[in-house]
């Protein structure tokens, strides 16, 4: 297997178990893939999980940490698939798309993305596949279940979790384009990643571990999503995500 062109990382998650054993490699099919995920640990992860080529058949040809260095990485390698995190800086996934919009349009080769994140936000699942994805599946997804989904992708599928292909269906069968919520628009993307979170009832730790961030910077996020909300604690957050169905 060629060495990623990005070798700072990669990690994976934290639910599955062992190298995927899925017959991509038995079935004499490949796949080259791009790996782009803020998460050093997390992209170390799916390369141990998914990149045993003779075993999987998914060859991992490049990594990524943010907007501009996956656009490079994605460029130079042209990989069928690239596994593509929502939330990068630099503008997360949906500026990779928007900037590798011919690639995707390349009759002879096109570059198809798939984007595997923690989030299941129906704005951030929405948000990717506007901007050309063709699937989305949660870092919950088992080794198997992802090179799986990396070939369907491959070949044209459309690859969602389960129950997330329902927010895109509501969203392209619906006319009315989405409301416009000026208080939420303030918040960054991982703010808003980690108000969900306590309004699911997470606490600090919890957040962090899901978050692959620590403990002081949950803290500064809260008080950053309460300062930007005018909100006090997290019972009045919880009530506002509620209100907004963002739970």
């Amino acid at each position: 297997m060629s060495d990623p062109t990005e070798a700072n990382g990669t990690a994976g998650p934290a639910e599955e178990a062992g190298p995927a054993k899925s017959g991509g490699g038995a079935g004499g099919r490949r796949v080259r893939v791009v790996l782009v995920d803020d998460h050093r640990m997390f992209r170390t992860g799916v390369q141990a999980e998914i990149g045993q080529t003779e075993q999987t058949g998914v060859e991992v040809v490049g990594e990524a940490a943010d907007v501009d260095q996956a656009v490079t990485v994605i460029t130079a390698t042209r990989p069928e698939v690239v596994l593509l995190d929502v939330h990068l800086p630099g503008g997360g996934g949906v500026e990779v798309l928007r900037r590798c919009a011919p690639l995707m349009a390349d009759a002879e080769q096109p570059v198809r993305f798939l984007a595997l994140s923690v989030s299941d936000a129906a704005e951030d699942v929405i948000g990717v596949i506007r901007g050309g994805a063709r699937g989305y599946v949660t870092k919950t997804i088992t080794g198997t279940d992802l090179v799986d989904s990396v070939f369907r992708v491959q070949e044209g599928d459309a690859v969602f979790s389960p129950r997330l292909a329902g927010f895109v269906l509501d969203a392209f069968a619906s006319t009315d384009a989405p409301p416009v919520d000026e208080d939420l628009d303030r918040l960054t993307q991982r703010e808003r990643e980690v108000l969900r979170l306590i309004a699911r009832g997470y606490a600090y730790k919890e957040i962090a571990k899901q978050l692959f961030i620590s403990v002081k910077t949950v803290e500064s996020h809260v008080s950053a999503v309460l300062r930007k909300l005018q909100l006090s604690n997290r019972h009045e957050l919880t009530r506002w995500a509620t209100a907004r169905r963002l739970v």
